[in-house]
């Protein structure tokens, strides 16, 4: 017989406000270079708002990271 096998939640984390924060930029200044809003980037910080993969990269070019070191997949029982 099959067994039952409960799926994991994935989920994404990120670096952006501890990122940001050591950089020395605001807000404001991350999503105009990026392209988007301020709500946008704080939605994004809050772990409210999984990014495009063209927003993960350009994020993650602008602090001059592989994409994996800004954004990672987390995974709970």
């Amino acid at each position: 017989y099959a067994r039952l096998i409960k799926p994991m939640k994935e989920y994404i984390r990120n670096e952006v406000e501890t990122l940001r924060l050591r950089s020395g930029v605001t807000q404001e200044t991350l999503a105009s270079k990026v392209n988007v809003s301020r709500q946008t980037i704080i939605a994004l910080e809050k772990g409210k708002y999984t990014p495009s993969v063209l927003l993960a990269i350009k994020i993650a070019g602008f602090f001059k990271l592989p994409v994996e070191k800004v954004f990672k997949i987390l995974y709970e029982k």
